[in-house]
């Protein structure tokens, strides 16, 4: 098991953002209605939500003629390796949830639409893989590696790229409630509740790697950050490039440094947002990903050295559909810092950005295998091969 890492302190006025929050389907919540009518190109929405492919580029008559990439949230920082190919005139369809503009790589137009659609409260709260088999239009998704894990038996998916190298995933803590914790390893001697939402696998790995006890664990979080503000005893689950710049700087109830820890730093080493095709759908997109995967790549690249300009979009897409939460200039910076200051987004041994190594791919798997059997998922005999494939990555593609 990886040594954990010291917690930490959040330091004023420090900028960073939310990652993929509540990727998986959540029963019970409400899907939160759109607010907002089609206004002009170029910054919100047209009345169709759609942009016409220019058919003339490197991917046209190769992928479809719009590729639709479905998100596990909201438009966040964290995709910016997706919102860095959504070229100039972008539209927003605040009906759909979505924005569409031409697919742009290296500043030249790839003959083919983009369509970023939004998840979470945007499709019922669903698991992107589970979206992904019920409207075919979606060429890709975004899926975290423990959900793709959890997906293999009844909406398996393959990951192409990861957009992240770790999670962001952390445990939150008040200082003053909790001096004694200083790393993930803490936290079960503590005897504190840890809240976390119903979804979240992590919670059941740390208990059957005795890093929590089962008693500890309560899954009532509903993202309201009420429960922490009105009890700091509890231990609190969130996004390292969210919630502690969040609950400083834009929670008045609470308005001060959040302790926290990675749980990657215990062990839980998933690759997150990973770029995911369905596994019957695989050979079909094969030509398109081998052209469409190095682009991603070079996009996710090319954010991690220069965010500014795609977070603008990132914010600017967020300001136009009302049904979104608030999404400040200020949490998108924090959280491009936050990548890459922490590894998140980081390149790999051999200097490639959104590849795999596939040996950490091997044993994460068959780790999150024996778990979920042990909470009663019957996966079948899956590895890790069926899930996840460097197939399409040009390890030449590197940071800057």
């Amino acid at each position: 098991m990886v040594t954990p890492r010291t917690a930490r302190t959040v330091p004023p006025r420090r900028s960073r953002t939310r990652l993929g929050t509540l990727p998986v389907a959540v029963v019970g919540l409400l899907v939160l209605s759109a607010c907002g009518d089609a206004t002009e190109p170029g910054s919100a929405a047209d009345a169709s939500g759609t942009a016409a492919a220019s058919g003339d580029g490197v991917l046209a008559g190769t992928c479809p003629d719009e590729v639709v990439v479905q998100l596990q949230w909201q438009p966040q920082s964290d995709q910016g390796g997706v919102f860095g190919l959504l070229g100039d005139g972008w539209t927003v369809d605040a009906e759909q949830h979505s924005v569409t503009g031409p697919l742009v790589s290296g500043g030249e137009d790839t003959g083919v639409a983009l369509t970023l659609r939004a998840g979470g409260p945007a499709i019922g709260f669903q698991s992107v893989p589970s979206q992904m088999y019920v409207d075919d239009a979606i060429t890709v998704g975004l899926v975290h590696g423990d959900q793709l894990v959890a997906a293999a038996a009844e909406a398996p998916v393959v990951g192409v790229a990861p957009l992240l190298k770790h999670s962001p995933a952390i445990l939150m803590w008040d200082p003053e409630s909790h001096p004694e914790l200083t790393g993930i390893e803490d936290v079960q001697a503590s005897g504190a509740p840890v809240v976390v939402s119903a979804d979240q696998i992590y919670p059941a790995w740390m208990v059957a790697h005795d890093l929590l006890d089962a008693d500890q664990v309560d899954t009532s979080y509903d993202g309201n950050p009420a429960r922490f503000v009105g009890d700091p005893t509890v231990v609190q689950q969130g996004f390292g490039n969210s919630e502690p710049y969040t609950y400083e700087h834009e929670t008045p109830a609470w308005a001060k440094p959040v302790g926290f820890a990675y749980v990657k730093d215990a062990g839980y080493d998933v690759y997150a947002s990973n770029v995911s095709v369905r596994a019957d759908r695989l050979d079909e997109l094969a030509p398109c990903l081998e052209l469409l995967v190095p682009m991603i790549q070079q996009a996710n690249a090319d954010y991690a050295a220069s965010p500014d300009a795609v977070n603008e979009i990132i914010v600017g897409v967020v300001e136009q559909d009302g049904s979104y939460s608030p999404y400040s200039a200020g949490e998108a910076a924090y959280s491009a810092e936050t990548l890459v200051d922490e590894g998140l987004l980081a390149p790999e041994d051999d200097g490639s950005v959104s590849t795999y190594d596939m040996a950490r791919v091997d044993a994460f798997v068959a780790d999150l295998v024996e778990v979920l059997a042990g909470e009663g998922s019957d996966l079948g005999d899956v590895a890790a091969g069926d899930l996840f494939t460097d197939r399409f990555t040009d390890h030449d593609v590197t940071a800057g």
